[in-house]
């Protein structure tokens, strides 16, 4: 048993997207959420400072004491996987994760992903496919502006322009004929009817915060750190690094449900950098 808290962070408030989930597998589990709602995005810088900006967030989750650290961030998760091998305690990224579930639900093996520029420039989701299954034909898709439409709000099915966005986008992976795709930004999956409808039904779309809070929660159960289950638990705890103004009713569109919980803001621009450590785990 263990009752510390899950940590989560993400570019801004995608990373919500693995906290719903978490709350559904593990109601017992106090989170701490932290999105640099004051950065975002992620996915446009360059892979030096995307991994600046990682290992300041997690510093801050560390203070938390947190158990377990989700990098709920396509980004962080493809350009600088290496960053959880500087702390002592479990770390898992989006890209393994629904990596594997691609690779089981293909029925044709012509997967497609989606994500941020710097996601797909890393290659991260192409190697980790081909490493799982050689056989697996990967088509990639970099999609900037959907992150930016998430955040303010222009993701419903029968929005214009988040439809206009998504067949621009969408187009080339449905001429390759993928059956499979993967929703490789956590920002995405609030795009998910309009990605659908663009799509059609016969492709499997593939969430990647669902799958990361899937193995957090097999990890936890696995190696017996899940919280008691005679407390009084479940909470969670919410941090940005911009205004908390709307953080409501952004947050409850990723949730699914009224958030009532305290926010509060971090000065994360001048939190201390977690270090490169040589004798940390993974080395």
């Amino acid at each position: 048993m263990d009752a510390r808290p899950i940590g989560v962070f993400d570019s801004g408030l995608g990373g919500l997207t693995v906290v719903k989930e978490l709350e559904a597998l593990l109601p017992g589990e106090d989170i701490v959420y932290f999105g640099d709602t004051g950065r975002v995005p992620y996915g446009t810088r360059s892979f030096e400072t995307i991994e600046r900006y990682a290992r300041q967030d997690m510093s801050f989750l560390l203070e938390m004491d947190v158990k377990l650290m989700i990098a709920a961030c396509g980004t962080v998760s493809s350009v600088a996987p290496h960053v959880g091998n500087d702390i002592d305690i479990p770390f898992i990224g989006v890209v393994e994760p629904a990596a594997r579930k691609a690779v089981e639900a293909t029925q044709n093996g012509r997967v497609g992903v989606i994500g941020t520029t710097a996601t797909i420039q890393s290659g991260a989701f192409d190697s980790t496919i081909h490493r799982l299954a050689s056989g697996v034909s990967v088509f990639q898709q970099d999609c900037p502006m959907f992150v930016h439409l998430v955040e303010n709000g222009w993701c419903t099915a029968d929005d214009p322009i988040a439809r206009l966005a998504a067949e621009r986008y969408l187009g080339g992976l449905k001429d390759q004929e993928v059956d499979t795709l993967i929703l490789g930004c956590t920002h995405f999956p609030i795009l998910r009817q309009v990605i659908a409808q663009v799509m059609g039904p016969d492709v499997t779309l593939i969430n990647t915060g669902a799958e990361a809070a899937r193995r957090a929660a097999t990890l936890l159960k696995e190696s017996g750190q899940c919280a008691p289950a005679d407390k009084n638990r479940g909470r969670c705890r919410f941090f940005v690094s911009d205004a908390v103004g709307g953080f409501n009713r952004t947050a409850s569109m990723f949730l699914g449900r009224d958030i009532r919980e305290q926010v509060s803001r971090v000065d994360i621009i001048n939190h201390p950098i977690l270090p490169s450590c040589s004798s940390a785990k993974g080395e």
